[in-house]
């Protein structure tokens, strides 16, 4: 029998449960949470997005999309707006305000990457990176994160 650690699968977990935790911790005074961050961070790459596609794109349910949405409006970093070409529907936009949380937080964000990735070198977390992106872009149509 394969103990825990020799499961690739159990590590990605294990590894994105801590990445979860110390994203939380570092968020907590803003209100946002990891999930609400991942939804900013994804309109940063559009002009606004429908919520079926923010829960395409990000994996989560789609119940799930309207109180995240909800929380992010409430505080004034994402607004909805009337579609283009089509007024009856509606689309999540980032705020001003938004984009200046996501510039606010990038020096955050590469604490908590550093305190997580900190045994590895810089070669080891490139590589890293691209295995994850191979293994984990939904789509080759994912917006350029850059």
């Amino acid at each position: 029998m394969r103990g825990l650690h020799s499961d690739t699968g159990y590590l990605l977990y294990r590894l994105g449960l801590r990445s979860g935790q110390l994203f939380n911790a570092a968020l907590q005074e803003s209100g946002v949470r990891l999930r609400h961050y991942a939804l900013l961070r994804y309109l940063a790459t559009v002009e606004g997005a429908p919520q079926r596609e923010l829960s395409t794109r990000l994996g989560y349910d789609p119940s799930a999309i309207v109180g995240l949405v909800d929380d992010l409006a409430a505080l004034g970093l994402v607004e909805r707006r009337p579609a283009p070409g089509d007024r009856r529907s509606r689309i999540v936009v980032l705020t001003d305000d938004g984009r200046a949380f996501l510039r606010d937080t990038d020096l955050m964000s590469r604490r908590v990457t550093d305190e997580l990735l900190q045994p590895l070198s810089e070669d080891q977390r490139r590589t890293l990176h691209a295995l994850l992106l191979r293994t984990s872009v939904p789509d080759p149509d994912w917006p350029d994160p850059v």
